[in-house]
């Protein structure tokens, strides 16, 4: 519900930093960025690495904002990635499995993975990813969101062994992923929940799982480490209420059978989703700046959202470009995204 009067509106919006997605969105005009799903920085190069639907690995380097059309993968599936302290890329094949990109090529490191959505690298790199659901693929991802059962789990990759563990399961429809900065947790996206798990990689709490963020305004997609130690998450425009009655529907085979059109009134991926990025506090999880473009006015159905040097870089399945979005603007309210 919308503040009553202008004064509530603006005490809000100055305590929680809310702001809307303004005319102040950069676009990086430097080529065809064809859907990008994810982006990830190479500190060294100064570059921001994404992939996209026609199968490529591209980066943009930032000083000059030029393209460079780094390797061709040869698949329209992939997802989720990152930059390694070497340079390369890991990526999700969410048929292949887990991907390293190099300048020597291309090589599966962890085959025989469906649906692996998202990966992050430890100092020691270990490998942590995802897997939305263990029962259906990436084409059924909403029947996987209609029967409503936590099919999705959290793994480890051990390049030294060449091994892979199943660290937990249980999630449901675990998406992005992020290690915090002291990685001493992990935090995985549960999109059907609206909220973000935190496992517990050392200490006292070694080993253990709870919830780090919950309540958000949409379905966490991908989530990145900022460097305050913070973390930004793109949030999916779903609609809870629908969502949730949906999966407590005994009928909800027949209904979505005979009305498919309620996926997309569910779940709205296109322009009718909007955009939104929130930032949450890296200990409570709690919301403490928040973009949001409700109309798509000048993005839509951003999956991915990375800071750099003052810098919001947003990848979206929706768009043909990187986005940049100005943090430190004299007026944030008036930046653009």
């Amino acid at each position: 519900m919308a503040p009553k009067s202008f004064l509530p509106a603006c005490l809000l919006a100055f305590t929680l930093q809310i702001f809307f997605f303004p005319p102040g969105l950069i676009k990086l005009e430097v080529g065809c960025v064809n859907h990008p799903e994810d982006v990830s920085i190479v500190v060294s190069k100064g570059a921001v690495y994404t992939a996209t639907r026609d199968g490529w690995v591209k980066y943009i380097i930032l000083h000059n904002e030029t393209l460079v059309n780094w390797k061709h993968v040869d698949s329209q599936s992939l997802l989720g990635l990152t930059t390694t302290k070497d340079g390369d890329v890991i990526m999700c094949d969410n048929e292949k499995g887990l991907l390293k990109v190099s300048d020597e090529g291309v090589k599966v490191i962890v085959p025989n993975v469906s649906f692996a959505n998202d990966v992050i690298e430890a100092s020691d790199g270990t490998l942590y990813f995802t897997v939305s659901s263990t029962k259906y693929t990436p084409a059924d991802f909403y029947k996987d969101m209609a029967e409503g059962n936590p099919y999705g789990q959290l793994l480890k990759y051990d390049p030294k062994s060449n091994q892979t563990t199943v660290v937990q399961e249980g999630f449901y429809f675990a998406n992005g992923i992020a290690l915090s900065k002291d990685e001493d947790f992990v935090v995985v996206c549960e999109s059907w929940k609206f909220r973000c798990r935190r496992y517990w990689l050392k200490g006292d709490r070694n080993g253990t799982l709870d919830t780090f963020a919950e309540n958000l305004p949409g379905g966490p997609d991908n989530i990145n480490l900022a460097p305050d130690g913070s973390f930004w998450i793109a949030l999916i425009k779903m609609n809870q209420t629908g969502v949730t009655a949906i999966q407590n529907c005994s009928e909800k085979w027949e209904l979505l059978d005979a009305y498919p059109g309620l996926i997309s009134l569910l779940l709205p991926m296109g322009s009718d989703g909007g955009a939104r990025v929130v930032k949450v506090d890296g200990i409570d999880g709690k919301i403490i700046r928040d973009f949001n473009d409700p109309n798509a006015t000048y993005i839509s159905f951003v999956t991915s959202a990375v800071e750099f040097e003052g810098n919001l870089y947003l990848a979206s399945l929706q768009s043909y470009f990187i986005g940049k979005l100005p943090l430190d603007a004299p007026n944030p309210e008036l930046a653009t995204i």
